[in-house]
C-alpha cells in the first residue's frame, strides 16, 4: 500500500488526481493538505511514501507587484516542502512544473526536444525553473524527485486557457483556419501518469502529453460541435496572424508549442487513457441532472 499526500485542497489538478486514485484504493491511500497558511509545517510526513506537489500559482501575470509572490509560492514554498519531506523520510517527491519554462527558448516551429534548454520569458516560468533548480540538491538514493513538465492541462472544471478558448468556440460564428501544432494533456491522462510514477517509484524529468497534437482551429470546431454550434473556418485573417505571432496573446492561441513525442513515451505502461477528441467531447459534455 502506497501512502500519498497531495498538496492543494482546492486545486483542479489535485482534486482530479485524488478522484482518479480512489479507483486504486487497494494499492494507494491518499490524503490532501493545504499550504495556504503555516499549519502544514506542523504536519507529520513520516507516514507517506510520496508527496505530489501541485499547489502553486499557475497562471501568467504581467503585474510586477505579484512577482515576489510567484517566487515565494512556486519556488521557496516548493523547496521548503521538499526539504521537510526528505527530513521526515518521504521516499518520493513529485513536482508539477510546466511547459511554460520554455517560453523564450522554443524554436520557430515550436517543437521542444531533449536538446531544448528551458528559458522563461516571464516570472511565472522563471519561478518554476528556479524551483526545479532548488530541488535538485535534495535528491539522493533515499529521496527521489520526479519533475513533470506538462503542456496545457484540460478537463471538466479546468481553469486557464482552455475554458477561455471554449468560450470563444461557442460564441464566435467563425474562427481563423490557421495551421499550428500544440501539445495538450487531459487531466485523466496526467492523473494516470502520476499514478504510474508513484507505483513504479520513478525519478527524473517527464513530459507527458496526449498521443495527438492539436490544431487550434480543429479544437475550436470540435468544441463548437459538441455544444451544438457551428464554427466556420476562414483563412482570411492568416496574413495578419502571421505578423502578430510575436504578441503573447496571439502566440498563445495560434503559435506552435509542442513536445517531441519521443520525450513523452513511458515505456513501462500506457498512461494515455483517453484520445484527444473523445476527451474534448467528455470535457464539454453537459453535467447530467
Amino acid at each position: 500500500m502506497k501512502k500519498v499526500l497531495i498538496t492543494g485542497v482546492n486545486s483542479f489538478i489535485g482534486n482530479s488526481l485524488d478522484s482518479w486514485l480512489k479507483q486504486y484504493s487497494d494499492d494507494i491511500k491518499v490524503d490532501k493538505i493545504s499550504l495556504r497558511n503555516s499549519e502544514w509545517q506542523a504536519a507529520d510526513f513520516s507516514d507517506y511514501d510520496s508527496i505530489v506537489h501541485v499547489a502553486g500559482i499557475a497562471h501568467v501575470s504581467s503585474d510586477k507587484d505579484l512577482k515576489e509572490k510567484y517566487y515565494q509560492v512556486n519556488r521557496d514554498l516548493t523547496i521548503k516542502l521538499a526539504a521537510k519531506a526528505k527530513a521526515e523520510g518521504v521516499k518520493q517527491f513529485i513536482f508539477l512544473s510546466s511547459i511554460i519554462i520554455y517560453g523564450a527558448s522554443k524554436t520557430e516551429n515550436g517543437m521542444i526536444t531533449k536538446e531544448t534548454i528551458p528559458v522563461a520569458k516571464d516570472f511565472y516560468g522563471d519561478s518554476k525553473i528556479q524551483a526545479e533548480a532548488g530541488l535538485a540538491p535534495l535528491e539522493d538514493n533515499t529521496f527521489k524527485i520526479a519533475t513533470i513538465r506538462p503542456p496545457m492541462i484540460y478537463g471538466k472544471g479546468s481553469k486557464g486557457n482552455y475554458p477561455k478558448l471554449a468560450k470563444l468556440a461557442v460564441t464566435l460564428p467563425f474562427f481563423p483556419d490557421f495551421d499550428n501544432q500544440r501539445s495538450m494533456i487531459h487531466v485523466d491522462n496526467l492523473s494516470e501518469f502520476i499514478k504510474l510514477l508513484i507505483m513504479n517509484e520513478d525519478a527524473g524529468v517527464f513530459f507527458p502529453q496526449n498521443q495527438e497534437y492539436v490544431k487550434t482551429s480543429d479544437l475550436v470546431k470540435t468544441i463548437a460541435e459538441v455544444n451544438g454550434k457551428k464554427s466556420f473556418q476562414t483563412k482570411l485573417f492568416n496574413p495578419v496572424i502571421k505578423r502578430l505571432l510575436n504578441f503573447n496573446i496571439v502566440d498563445k492561441v495560434f503559435g506552435n508549442l509542442a513536445y517531441d513525442q519521443m520525450l513523452s513515451e513511458y515505456p513501462k505502461e500506457n498512461y494515455r487513457i483517453h484520445d484527444l477528441w473523445n476527451s474534448i467531447k467528455n470535457t464539454e459534455k453537459p453535467e447530467q441532472p
